[in-house]
């Protein structure tokens, strides 16, 4: 049987605390990112990994609490996201405290939000990828759905996939490169859909304009709720959101690279062409992302099936998610950690390549 779902609740503990920190202000606005960066990285270093996996033959029947937390969460952040907005604005915060309440909004409509929706998108019912949909465009991010699932998992650890992160490419390259080429790579994406069909890219079915007008529905509502002000402070939600995002995935497949077989075809994609943790608290947070090497393997799993993966089968990061963003805001120090990771994973997977620099990556930079 799938680990209890209570411990995967733990993501609902953010509204509360994020309520706590704007009714009181002040230093109480850091407690967030003291709770999700320090407290959980302590616990994940103190407490054993968690290798256990549950049969993933498991009949939904028995994950309904499971999946019940991706499925009350959207109307939860929308409530936190708009309730936040109008208190930011016409609450007794200060403009310095205004931002930061939405920083930590963001936070939540990052790592929980965005992390939720990507587990919606992959499911296979009529409703729960919409469900997805609703928060992604809640961050004016909707071209992630089609990116992810036309393009990064087809094309994850290859040179095609603008999401996976080169060697040696640091952080502030690769943000602004993955905010210019997702949009552009889900609308090829869906293009060449279209054209299967014999229809345009232009044509009404394209989902991209169903994302464009949620994103707008959701900025109109900014402004009806809070003004021009709110309308700012929406899009700054949405930005520390983004980031939150492209700073995972980054970590989730830097500098790791399919074989080339030659005719522009890649093996297959395997648990080794991901980053895996296993670390106990952080994946209850983060409803076991961290389990990416499986993921990817066989992305149609719902979360509390996903398989932990050891260091015989995929790469392993040294810490969890939380702490491995924040090395990711330093990239000599993540080269540092990560670098040799990267070389040694080379040695054990891809022991009979040689010169790296030639193959099949020009778009990469060339490994040391």
């Amino acid at each position: 049987m799938p680990a209890p779902a209570l411990p995967f609740w733990l993501p609902l503990s953010l509204v509360p605390l994020i309520a706590l920190a704007g009714w009181q202000g002040g230093w109480w606005l850091g407690a967030v990112s003291l709770y999700t960066l320090g407290l959980i990285t302590v616990l994940d270093s103190v407490l054993e990994m968690d290798t256990t996996n549950a049969d993933p033959a498991t009949q939904d029947e028995h994950l309904f609490w499971h999946k019940m937390v991706t499925w009350i969460w959207p109307p939860m952040q929308l409530v936190m996201v708009f309730v936040g907005l109008w208190w930011a604005v016409y609450g007794p915060l200060r403009m310095g405290e205004a931002i930061a309440l939405m920083a930590i909004i963001g936070i939540a409509s990052g790592a929980i939000g965005i992390n939720f929706s990507h587990e919606l998108i992959h499911q296979r019912t009529r409703w729960e990828p919409r469900l997805g949909e609703f928060l992604l465009t809640m961050v004016l991010y909707g071209h992630f759905k089609s990116e992810h699932l036309l393009v990064h998992h087809r094309y994850v650890a290859t040179p095609r996939d603008p999401v996976t992160a080169r060697y040696n490419e640091g952080f502030h390259r690769y943000f602004p490169r993955v905010l210019v080429q997702q949009p552009i790579s889900a609308w090829r994406a869906e293009g060449a859909m279209l054209a299967r069909k014999g229809l345009p890219a232009s044509s009404w079915r394209n989902p991209i304009y169903r994302y464009i007008v949620a994103s707008v529905a959701f900025l109109v509502l900014a402004y009806v709720v809070a003004g021009w002000l709110g309308v700012a402070l929406f899009v700054f939600q949405a930005f520390v959101a983004i980031l939150h995002l492209e700073m995972t995935n980054y970590i989730e497949h830097y500098g790791l690279t399919r074989r080339y077989l030659g005719d522009g075809k890649y093996e297959h994609v395997k648990p080794h062409h991901s980053w895996n943790a296993n670390h106990r608290v952080s994946n209850r947070l983060l409803i076991n992302l961290q389990r990416h090497s499986d993921h990817h393997y066989k992305p149609d799993r719902r979360f509390p099936l996903l398989q932990a993966r050891d260091e015989s089968e995929a790469p392993q990061l040294p810490y969890g998610y939380p702490l491995m963003t924040i090395l990711a805001t330093c990239p000599p120090l993540f080269r540092r950690v990560m670098n040799p990771r990267v070389r040694a994973w080379r040695r054990q997977f891809y022991p009979d390549i040689q010169d790296w620099s030639a193959y099949k990556a020009a778009s990469n930079p060339v490994p040391r």
